[in-house]
């Protein structure tokens, strides 16, 4: 998927001589944390976020430094931090040079800049110019639109175990040969010996994905490697209560 596939549009922007006041009204009536600011033909050349409107002084929140490190200090810098806690305006506050993204950029390189950035949302361009905004909820919806997809073909149970070795077989954590599958009627029983019991919910979670498969059955057995103590899940079920 890629972020055209996913992102919302038309975007809610504001422009970089509004004031401050404007902008949080339209946020707040808006229901979002953050907006793109655009220049009169939809070029991005902002963001105004949340995070922008933390240190003002309206809310008395401005940061005050000890007067020792304020004297390291070129005044430049403190004129700015004064222009980010008092300016009236967007284009005062905002972030500029925003991170920014095409509408064929894999849904992958979005997460992964959301992360590295630790933002969470992305503008969407076409030619320079605002067409979307990739947000977490944006893909949170995606993720919710592929968890209801249903296939339509219904593989049969040799197909099904085909496809659980094969997802297997491309995870560096998976034991191998010690995990041996069946499937019968759509119902996958898994048996063998694993050496470490966190694979056990990742060995059923990639059978529970595969097309097909009605339910799964863990008769999988941990033996700790070192004093060769074993754990049978099937002996755990039949203790009596």
């Amino acid at each position: 998927m890629r972020a055209d596939d996913i992102m919302t549009s038309p975007v809610i922007s504001v422009g970089p001589d509004a004031t401050i006041a404007e902008a949080v009204a339209l946020m707040l009536k808006s229901h979002i944390s953050g907006l793109p600011v655009v220049d009169a033909d939809r070029r991005l050349v902002g963001m105004l976020s949340e995070g922008d409107l933390l240190r003002r002084a309206e809310l008395g929140t401005v940061r005050r430094r000890p007067r020792w490190i304020e004297a390291f200090l070129l005044p430049g810098r403190s004129a700015e931090d004064y222009v980010q806690t008092h300016g009236r305006r967007v284009k005062e506050v905002m972030t500029r040079d925003p991170i920014a993204v095409e509408g064929a950029t894999p849904l992958e390189d979005i997460v992964t800049l959301m992360e590295r950035k630790r933002i969470k949302r992305v503008p969407v361009l076409s030619n320079g110019e605002l067409v979307g905004m990739a947000t977490r909820a944006d893909l949170l919806r995606a993720l919710l639109s592929r968890s209801g997809t249903e296939t339509a073909a219904n593989p049969d149970d040799e197909r099904i175990r085909e496809a659980i070795e094969a997802e297997l077989k491309s995870q560096a954590w998976a034991p191998g040969t010690s995990v041996r599958i069946a499937v019968k009627d759509g119902i996958v029983e898994l048996e063998g010996v694993i050496l470490d019991d966190r694979l056990r919910d990742a060995i059923r979670v990639s059978a529970e994905n595969a097309a097909g498969v009605k339910a799964v059955h863990d008769r999988l057995v941990y033996v700790e490697p070192y004093t060769g103590a074993y754990v049978d899940p099937t002996e755990e079920k039949d203790k009596p209560a």
